[in-house]
Formats: C-alpha cells, structure tokens, sequence
C-alpha cells in the first residue's frame, strides 16, 4: 500500500461487540475470520483509511471477575443494558492479560487474515497497545515481579484502592493497581514500573511484536509513562536518571517499521511534548472540551496555532470514552460540529455507531450492547462528510515532519488541566 495520507480518516471499532452483533443472525458465535465481506465492504465504501480494532488482546479472567463484581460499573452497565448478565461482562480490553488475540475472538491467525482482507480494500488496521500497566493477574507478576510498582503493607491499609496482593508464586506481594495522579487505582490492573530498563525494554519489545500484526498503534494514556508524569505519580528516580520511555521505544520501532503510526491517547496539555517524543498524533480533547461551551472565542484562540501543529492533532466528536455525540451536542449542533471538527487538518477519529446516531456509551467492559435505530439523516450527513475528505487532496501533500523539526510550542493555547477518568 502507499504511505499513509496526512490526515487519515480512522474508524473505531469495539472489536469484541461488533462479532457479537454479527453473530446475532447466526447459529454460532462469529470470529474475526468469519467476518462478512460484505460487512468489510460497508465499512470501505465510507473511505475510512483504516479501522482502529479496539479490544482485540487476550483478556484477564482476574480483571473479568473485578468487572463483574464492581458495583459502580454494574449500575453502568444497568444503565445502558437493563438485560446484562454475567456473560456480557466480558472484562475490560484496557486490562491485558497477553498481547495475542483472544482465543474468543479467533487468534493472531485470524486477525491476520483479517488484515489482508481490510488491505485488499484499501485500509490499514490500528491496535491498542497500553503502556501504562497489565492486568492483575499478568504472567510477569509471578516470573518478574520487578517490572511492577511495589507497596508495603503499611499502604496497603492506608491506600485499600491503590495496593493489592498478589499471592501467586513463592510469597504473597503487595502490587501497586495501574493509575493517574489524579484518581485512584484501576481496581482491575498491575502498575508497571517505568524506572526500570528492564520494564522499558520489555514493553518496547511488546510494541514491536504488537507492530508485526498491523499498522499502527493507539497508545492508551500514554502521557502516564513520561518521566515527569511517572515521578510525580510514583516517587523515586529512573535508571538512569535522564531515561524516557518514548523516545527509545520509537527509535526502534521507526527502524523496523518506518512507515507505521503511533497515536497517543494524551491529556493536561503534554500534546507537544508526546509529538516531540515521537508520537504522529496526538488526541485534541481540548478542542473536544470547548466545543461543548458556548463562546466561540476558546474555540477561535485553540485553532489559531501553527499548521504544523495543528496537523498532527487527531480530531473527534465521540470515542468509547467519550459521551455519544448525538446525546452530548444535541441533534441540531451535531452537523455542524462534527463538520468543523472533522474537517480540520489532522488525524479524523470516527467511532462506531456515531454514523447511525446512536446515543448510549457503551461500557468497555461490555461484550454485548443494546440495539439502537438508525438515524438516516445522520448517516447522510456522514457519507457527505466523508466523501469530501476522501477527495481533500491535502490529505496526499508533503509527509509530515516527524520529530526532530522544532515546533513553536508558544502558538499552542494552554487554558488549564483537562481530566479524565479511565475506563
């Protein structure tokens, strides 16, 4: 295939409900070597460059059991599905338990099949690849306890949310849970501890391997494993002390891959910084955030920055962390929402269901969703929209300058600290 285009039109799939959609006609459950063709051609007539294959990595049957039993996330999924059982609570995709495709949804050969397939139609396929921390109960927790964040006892009792024991092996541990600074730990994960070279070579040879299956990579919260973010979070210092993960990580990778693109999920203003570190695209959830005000001056002031930053911001109106476009802007400012957004130099980030004009989130942890009408006028709006995109020869100028060009970070508006909570 040619290089990718400058400003890539992406589609987000939650990989685990969209076989379970197409398996409801059906007399077995679907894998991703019985997806249709003629669903694959659906998704290509829209002209999407690639798909973003969200959850496709093995689960954890320990952070399963913690989706199942967590009484905030059952009232979600009461919420968005009054029908839920045990069954559809399949465990979060974001809490990895092996970087392989899930046996249930068909294995790595299958999902290389798929990828010719998709290739054969003119688009790529993007994999999550999370940096920040494994599932609760992931092999290296027992054979190399070292690359996660310890606790004591002592914190144990005083930070009950952020410090579990692990009691597989030859003792019991006690294992930081994966977190931000700013909330409390994801009650179904294992911090990994970026201050040692050993956890940094090994989760860079995890984004190689995740590299040879596909074409790029949507780093989840990938802000969490700069040294700055890290310390402040963690204490201590790294080894040596002017290491960063990133940067390292993406040289190796641009030397086996050179043509494959990285994503980072990024927040609290770091955009240019994670662009400086290596990253093509960054989220613009600072754009996301002042859409929904009612001044257009923020709006105004945000895209006034420089082309070469703006390129390489990635654009969306809705992901699976976000609210439903169509519930969070309303029908009548969708159109024109999504319109300026989309159009707008940079990475276009479109989710599943967003065509249609469906209104409910979906919990991660979900392997089943509601069904929900079509919105023909919506899906009219989008196949305009995306039919013009295609046809944007911008899209195919110059590559864009990779890190190393210095950018002039003092056009970029900083208004405050955006946060948001993980799945």
């Amino acid at each position: 295939m040619s290089r990718w285009p400058n400003y890539p039109s992406v589609y987000e799939i939650n990989a685990w409900v969209w076989l379970d959609d197409l398996s409801r006609d059906g007399k077995r459950a679907l894998t991703l070597g019985d997806v249709p063709q003629s669903e694959l051609g659906r998704i290509a007539d829209y002209r999407f460059d690639a798909v973003w294959l969200m959850g496709v990595w093995e689960r954890s049957p320990a952070a399963r059991k913690v989706s199942r039993e967590n009484p905030g996330w059952q009232a979600e999924y009461r919420h968005v599905l009054p029908d839920y059982t045990q069954q559809d609570v399949v465990g979060s995709p974001y809490a990895i338990h092996d970087y392989r495709v899930d046996p249930s949804l068909g294995g790595d050969e299958e999902l290389a099949g798929l990828r010719e397939r998709l290739r054969g139609l003119g688009m790529r396929l993007i994999l999550d690849f999370v940096p920040n921390h494994m599932a609760l109960d992931h092999p290296w927790l027992t054979r190399h306890p070292e690359r996660f964040v310890r606790g004591t006892p002592e914190l144990l009792v005083g930070e009950p949310l952020n410090y579990f024991i692990h009691d597989e092996g030859e003792q019991p541990r006690v294992f930081a849970h994966g977190r931000d600074p700013y909330f409390d730990g994801w009650p179904d994960t294992a911090q990994l501890d970026y201050r040692h070279p050993e956890t940094r070579e090994a989760m860079t040879d995890a984004l190689l391997s995740i590299a040879a299956k596909c074409d790029g990579a949507r780093c989840d919260m990938a802000m969490l494993v700069t040294r700055d973010v890290f310390k402040r979070t963690w204490g201590g210092e790294f080894e040596p002390h002017w290491a960063e993960f990133w940067p390292e990580a993406v040289a190796r990778l641009r030397a086996a891959r050179p043509d494959f693109l990285l994503l980072a999920e990024v927040y609290w203003d770091m955009e240019y910084e994670l662009h400086q570190q290596g990253f093509d695209y960054t989220y613009d959830k600072r754009l996301y955030d002042r859409l929904h005000g009612e001044d257009a001056g923020p709006v105004r002031g945000h895209l006034s920055a420089g082309l070469d930053y703006q390129s390489r911001l990635a654009r969306f109106v809705e992901n699976h962390d976000e609210r439903r476009a169509q519930e969070a802007f309303g029908p009548a400012r969708c159109p024109s929402v999504s319109t300026l957004t989309l159009t707008l130099p940079g990475f276009r980030l479109f989710h599943e269901g967003q065509l249609d004009g469906w209104r409910l989130k979906l919990p991660v942890h979900l392997g089943r969703r509601p069904q929900e009408p079509t919105e023909p006028g919506v899906r009219e709006h989008y196949r305009r929209l995306l039919a013009a995109l295609a046809a944007d020869l911008s899209r195919h100028r110059q590559p864009l300058a990779r890190p190393g060009a210095v950018l002039p970070p003092a056009r970029h508006p900083r208004a405050g600290r955006a946060l948001v909570a993980h799945d």
